[in-house]
C-alpha cells in the first residue's frame, strides 16, 4: 500500500453527458428525442417554448443563467431601472415546463457528423436537433481604440458599467475647482439604441441631475450624438426623423452627422473628418456582430460571420441543425431585432415538431408588426404596420404610451413588469418627473490612507 490515494477520474471524461431528463415523460417508456438549445435570448426563449408540450427533452445552455430584455437596458445605464428589472432567471422555465433542463455552460465545438457539441467544461452532449441561438456582441468595426476606452451596452453588466462610470465621472466633475469642468458625454450611433441612450441622458441631466449636483455648473454636462449617415433613424419615416431630431435639439442633444468614427482616445472621439470632439464618456451603440467562436462550431458563415440558414431555419447543409435570431442569416435578410428572433424561433419550435410527426418543414413568414423609439417622457416614434393597410405612424405622447404597453408586456415574467411599470412610473410619470431620483452607480467608497505603524509589515 502508498500514503497517497489514487488520482480521482472525472467520471464524464472523454464521456457524453446526458443534460437532459434523465427519466422518460409519462407514457413514454423509450428516451425521448433531445433538443439542444444554445442561448437563452429571444430566439432561444421562442423556441423552447413552443415545444413546451412537445415529446422531446430539451436542454437549454447558456454563458449567463439569466435572459436579458435588452431594448431596456439603456435604462438600466442611465439609473432608471435595476438590472433585475430586465432579467430573468433562466431555471425559472421549469416552473411551467418541466420537459427542459437548464445548463449554465459555453459552446466550444460541434461534431455534426456525430451529432454532438463540446462544452468548456469538457463535457460532449449528444443531440437529436440542434437550435443555434447564442445571440451577437458589440462590433467596433475595427475602430482603433473603440474596445479599449468606449463603453458598449449589449449585456447587463456593460449597462451597469456605463452606470457606475457615469456616478464616478460626475462625482469627479463635482469635487472639481473649475467652472467649466463636467461631464462629455458621446453616443456613437444614431439608431434605435444611440438615440434612446441620449433622450435618458438628457432628461436624466435635466430633471434628476441638475438639483443634485449644483456644483455643475451650466452646460457642462454635454450629451452628443455622432452618426456616419446624414441623418438619425434611417429606418423609419422622414416624419419620424424629423420629429425625434426636434426633440432631442430641445433635450439639448448634439448631433454630429456625416462623420464617422475613426479613433477612440481616453477622453476624446476623433472623427473621419478630422474633427475631434471632448469625450469623459464614449457610449458605443453602432452595431453588432456574431462572437468570434461561431467559426468553431461547424457552420456555415456568411460575409458578417452570421450563420447561413433557408427560410424553414435549418442550417444550410445541416438537416436538423437549426438557428435563429441575431445571430443567422435567411435568405429573406430579416433585421436584427427581436420580433425577427421571436418569430423565428417559434418557426424552429414547428418545424422540429413536424420532423417528428413526419409532416413538411414551414418557411418563416416574418410579419413586421413595427418600429418604435423613445427620446423621453412622452416623447416617441412608433411605425405600426396595420393588417392590410398603410403604417400607422404616431409620435408624441401616443407614440409613448403605446412603447410603454408593448415594452412592459413583453417582458418575460409577472414580477418583472410589475416593477419596471414601477421603475418607469417613478422615472417619467406625474409628479415624480419633476424630481426623479436615478439609481445611483457604484461609485468607489471613500476611505481614509492607511495609517503605517512601525514594526507591522
Amino acid at each position: 500500500m502508498t500514503d497517497s490515494a489514487p488520482t480521482p477520474v472525472h467520471p464524464t471524461d472523454g464521456e457524453d453527458e446526458d443534460y437532459g431528463l434523465e427519466t422518460p415523460l409519462s407514457g413514454h417508456p423509450e428516451p425521448l428525442p433531445h433538443v439542444v438549445v444554445v442561448g437563452g435570448g429571444f430566439a432561444g426563449m421562442a423556441t423552447v417554448r413552443a415545444l413546451k408540450d412537445a415529446p422531446v427533452r430539451i436542454t437549454l445552455i447558456d454563458r449567463r443563467v439569466y435572459n436579458t430584455f435588452q431594448p431596456l437596458l439603456y435604462q438600466v445605464a442611465t439609473g432608471g431601472l435595476n438590472p433585475g428589472d430586465v432579467t430573468y432567471f433562466l431555471r425559472g422555465l421549469r416552473l411551467h415546463q418541466k420537459n427542459v433542463h437548464v445548463i449554465h455552460e459555453h459552446l466550444v465545438e460541434a461534431d455534426h457528423e456525430a451529432k454532438k457539441i463540446r462544452l468548456l467544461n469538457d463535457h460532449w452532449v449528444s443531440y437529436d436537433y440542434l437550435v443555434v441561438t447564442a445571440g451577437v456582441t458589440t462590433n467596433f468595426f475595427g475602430t482603433p481604440g473603440a474596445k479599449e476606452y468606449a463603453f458598449p451596452m449589449y449585456s447587463r453588466s456593460q449597462a451597469l458599467r456605463i452606470r457606475d462610470n457615469l456616478f464616478i465621472r460626475l462625482e469627479k466633475a463635482a469635487k472639481s475647482k473649475r467652472l467649466d469642468d463636467g461631464l462629455r458625454v458621446v453616443v456613437v450611433g444614431g439608431g434605435a439604441t444611440g438615440v434612446e441612450v441620449a433622450g435618458a441622458l438628457a432628461e436624466l441631466r435635466t430633471a434628476g441631475l441638475e438639483p443634485a449636483y449644483p456644483e455643475i455648473h451650466g452646460d457642462a454636462f454635454e450629451v452628443k450624438v455622432v452618426q456616419r449617415g446624414g441623418e438619425i433613424l434611417k429606418s423609419f419615416a422622414p416624419k419620424l426623423r424629423t420629429y425625434a431630431t426636434k426633440e432631442l435639439a430641445r433635450r439639448g442633444v448634439s448631433l454630429h452627422l456625416g462623420a464617422g468614427v475613426a479613433a477612440v482616445e481616453p477622453s476624446a472621439v476623433v472623427l473621419t473628418d478630422g474633427k475631434r470632439i471632448h469625450a469623459d464618456l464614449t457610449v458605443w451603440s453602432a452595431g453588432v456582430h456574431p462572437h468570434d467562436e461561431v467559426a468553431d462550431w461547424g457552420l456555415p458563415q456568411d460575409d458578417g460571420g452570421r450563420i447561413k440558414i433557408g427560410d424553414d431555419m435549418q442550417v444550410e447543409g445541416l438537416p436538423g441543425v437549426f438557428a435563429a435570431g441575431d445571430i443567422a442569416i435567411s435568405p429573406s435578410d430579416l433585421p436584427q431585432l427581436a420580433q425577427p428572433a421571436i418569430q423565428g424561433g417559434l418557426v424552429v419550435g414547428k418545424n422540429i415538431r413536424a420532423l417528428l410527426e413526419g409532416r413538411p418543414l414551414h418557411k418563416l413568414r416574418y410579419v413586421d408588426k413595427g418600429t418604435m423609439a423613445v427620446i423621453g417622457r412622452r416623447a416617441a416614434i412608433a411605425e405600426i404596420n396595420l393588417p392590410g393597410g398603410k403604417p400607422l405612424r404616431i409620435t408624441k405622447g401616443s407614440a409613448w404610451l403605446v412603447w410603454l404597453f408593448v415594452h412592459i408586456m413583453s417582458l418575460v415574467g409577472p414580477r418583472n413588469r410589475v416593477t419596471t411599470l414601477a421603475g418607469l412610473a417613478t422615472r417619467y410619470g406625474f409628479p415624480f418627473h419633476r424630481r426623479p431620483i436615478p439609481i445611483v452607480g457604484d461609485v468607489p467608497t471613500v476611505r481614509p490612507p492607511k495609517a503605517h505603524h512601525p514594526g507591522r509589515g
